[in-house]
């Protein structure tokens, strides 16, 4: 079982990105998947029931709650996931499987692949909630992000820019569709992310407490932007 993980978030402008960026450069390892520019770009395909009940539960604030998406890497369509990703005490948790093309086709066109009994644990799993919850598509959301990793205490600090949002979620294997910003020009997400321990060394060079800590969702804005 994967553990449960510290996520915090922070908005940013330009200025603390510059910095922030150029601080962890000097003593974070970069991220293995990062291309040559130091950065991916990440589209997600995230799934809802018919009530939106994800929705409501980040707008309620739930202690106890989980989203789906479809995801991948740099437009390379033949490595897409399906990941749920639960929230609880404010602690994150991720679960993620590789899908096939035509596992991908039938979760993007709205219908969720049969459960046969080869299928590894994992995967049975996940479809069997999505099932059970009527998961649907409902927004594709997309950012560049820049990647940094420290060893001690599995800590993971990224920088996300760009966020847009589509419902054009039947493009989500093709590209080419319609995107809309989210966040004001010059603006990012800083996250950090850390198991048991953050070392007080990066609290101090990410000027974590100067930082206004935000509940900031992606999925959340980018499907109340085009309610």
């Amino acid at each position: 079982m994967n553990r449960y993980r510290h996520e915090y978030k922070y908005i940013i402008n330009k200025m603390e990105e510059d910095i922030l960026i150029m601080q962890a450069s000097g003593f974070l390892e970069k991220d293995c998947h990062a291309v040559q520019d130091g950065a991916y770009t990440v589209r997600s395909l995230y799934f809802d029931d018919y009530e939106d009940s994800c929705l409501m539960e980040n707008e309620n604030g739930s202690d106890l709650r989980a989203k789906f998406r479809m995801r991948y890497y740099n437009k390379d369509w033949d490595y897409v996931r399906l990941e749920k990703k639960s929230k609880v005490h404010g602690m994150t948790q991720k679960e993620s499987c590789l899908l096939n093309p035509e596992e991908c086709r039938q979760l993007v066109n709205g219908r969720i692949p049969a459960v046969d009994v080869e299928l590894p644990e994992k995967k049975k799993r996940l479809f069997l909630e999505m099932q059970f919850r009527n998961m649907v598509p409902k927004v594709i959301v997309s950012y560049e992000r820049i990647p940094f990793v420290y060893a001690v205490g599995n800590v993971r600090i990224t920088f996300d820019r760009k966020i847009t949002s589509s419902n054009d979620t039947e493009c989500f294997l093709q590209g080419g569709y319609s995107e809309r910003p989210i966040l004001s020009q010059g603006f990012s997400i800083l996250e950090v992310k850390w198991d048991e321990l953050l070392p007080s060394l990066i609290k101090d060079v990410m000027q974590m407490d100067s930082l206004q800590w935000t509940a900031f969702s992606k999925y959340y804005m980018c499907r109340v932007y085009h309610l």
